[in-house]
């Protein structure tokens, strides 16, 4: 017996790891060597490739493949066909299966629909990678990434707001009333 639930569409294959309470949506594919931690979400159409290592509670909204090279931190959320790349300069008659590329996706970031990530830049701790933005280059912890090739705009909240820093560095999120200190171009909760 499962202590986690997948759907009768979905393909499991034996040698992966599953936590306690993640769900698994139709036509899904959960591939030999992935580690998915406990209450994921993977939607429908989804791949998770071999060696591919999910945290805790991560979403992964429809149409989502996650390839091998990625790891996510408890609390990602990847929204909505979003693509992760592995390989900088594939070519169909090139086989590189031993050059993957590795992504590091940190404790609490959004990844927006339709986004993509370049393989092998890290995105840092509660940043917020907008909506068909592309990600060629690391990102920090709290930044707010949009546009092609993204540039920061600013910087978010680990509630998901824009944080307005005053002339002496600090903001405040509007919905937690959490505290954050903007130094050096970097941010850090209090």
């Amino acid at each position: 017996m499962t202590n986690y639930f997948a759907h009768e569409t979905a393909v499991i294959d034996e040698g992966c790891e599953i936590g306690e309470g993640t769900k698994i949506w139709h036509f899904s594919h959960i591939m030999p060597g992935a580690k998915l931690g406990k209450k994921c979400n993977i939607g429908q159409n989804c791949v998770i490739s071999p060696d591919v290592v999910l945290g805790n509670q991560v979403k992964v909204q429809n149409n989502v493949s996650i390839y091998t090279g990625v790891e996510c931190e408890d609390d990602v959320f990847l929204g909505p066909s979003m693509v992760f790349t592995n390989v900088t300069n594939p070519r169909s008659a090139v086989n590189r299966r031993n050059q993957y590329e590795k992504t590091l996706v940190k404790k609490g970031a959004t990844i927006g629909a339709n986004a993509t990530i370049v393989c092998g830049h890290d995105l840092g701790r509660y940043c917020f990678i907008g909506a068909g933005a592309v990600i060629t280059k690391t990102v920090k912890d709290y930044a707010l990434m949009v546009g092609n090739p993204a540039k920061q705009i600013g910087w978010m909240s680990e509630y998901g707001h824009r944080l307005e820093f005053n002339e002496e560095g600090f903001a405040i999120c509007p919905e937690s009333k959490e505290k954050y200190q903007l130094e050096n171009n970097q941010v850090r909760k209090l």
